[in-house]
């Protein structure tokens, strides 16, 4: 996750996601209930415990960092939706310069499982540093070849994870242009994406949004409390909330990049619950379970589902950076939750 860096300035005047896809059979057969699954610990419980508890607590869709074996092997007939991250930047650049490593890749880490791990999207990289950022579409474009090749494109989307900063001007969300420092390599991206018919992955944080500007920002705007609205003159839309209004900034960016049907994911969204300022139980149960409501009723631009994925289903105790980084999760890694969540059926 990353702070998102400059994000539009309002004036005040469970547990994760929800969607039925209606433009996926087998995602609208499962439902969609995504929760990432970080492994930055050394405490945490076993894979196939982990897939147990997703299945006990009715969370349908699940994000892994990375293709790990375990995790596989675990969510093998689990009906588990997956958002499979290639890993890190050394991975994007070894699939972006050689197809025939794309084509290993998807042998080892798609064909072997799926369909008994219901793979539904691949992730190109997560929050790739502008510096790198040139090394997304052609990874991406080596995926989606060796998936044809495969005879698995149609199920499965080539996709990449972006964070905030690559929106610019998103005060009011409708003026929201992707950032100059990353415009080349976004739109060629988007439009990628719209010819594939794959989603734009996106991480949404109004937490940091909050943190770096308490001052502009009202604390219940940012968890989805009542008695804030934020009217876009541009588009003649109201936002009670920070999520909606950011979403729908990334939403005015893809019109602008000529892209205006795809959809966003949001691959990531959470309220730390210690570690820092504002981070607490109490707000971070707000936050979270009015995420849940706001992915059925999806954003003023955009209404109905919004499939999101909340960060995360631990805490992770080795995670590096700020402690509030280790305090993410729904669950402590004894499985017991860390705040009363509420799980749709």
């Amino acid at each position: 996750m990353g702070r998102p860096g400059q994000v539009y300035r309002p004036v005040s005047c469970m547990v994760f996601v929800a969607i039925l896809c209606s433009f996926d059979p087998a995602c609208a057969a499962a439902g969609v209930l995504g929760v990432c699954y970080g492994a930055v610990g050394d405490n945490l419980p076993s894979r196939a415990d982990v897939v147990q508890l997703y299945q006990s607590n009715n969370i349908h869709a699940m994000r892994i960092y990375y293709p790990d074996p375990e995790a596989l092997a675990a969510l093998r007939g689990s009906a588990i939706g997956l958002i499979l991250d290639v890993g890190g930047v050394d991975a994007v650049r070894g699939l972006a310069g050689s197809a025939s490593a794309a084509a290993d890749w998807v042998h080892a880490n798609v064909q072997v499982y799926y369909p008994d791990v219901l793979i539904r999207y691949i992730a190109v990289g997560n929050e790739v540093p502008a510096g790198d950022a040139g090394l997304i579409l052609p990874a991406m474009q080596n995926v989606r070849a060796a998936l044809v090749s495969a005879g698995l494109a149609a199920a499965i989307k080539v996709s990449t994870a972006v964070r905030m900063d690559v929106i610019t001007d998103s005060f009011p969300p409708s003026r929201g242009v992707f950032n100059p420092s990353v415009r080349g390599h976004m739109v060629p991206v988007a439009r990628f994406l719209a010819d594939t018919g794959a989603p734009l992955l996106a991480n949404v944080y109004p937490y940091f949004a909050y943190s770096d500007n308490p001052r502009d920002i009202a604390l219940g705007y940012a968890t989805f409390q009542p008695g804030t609205a934020v009217r876009d003159d541009g588009n003649g839309l109201t936002y009670t909330n920070i999520f909606a209004a950011m979403v729908d900034a990334i939403h005015a960016a893809l019109e602008k990049a000529g892209a205006p049907g795809v959809r966003i994911v949001v691959s990531e969204s959470g309220w730390p619950s210690a570690g820092g300022f504002a981070a607490t139980v109490d707000n971070a149960r707000r936050y979270n379970q009015g995420l849940i409501d706001q992915a059925y009723r999806g954003t003023p631009k955009r209404p109905g589902a919004l499939e999101t994925y909340v960060f995360a289903m631990f805490n992770e105790n080795q995670k590096p950076g700020d402690s509030t980084e280790r305090n993410f999760g729904l669950f402590y890694p004894n499985k017991k939750p860390v705040y009363p969540i509420t799980f749709p059926n």
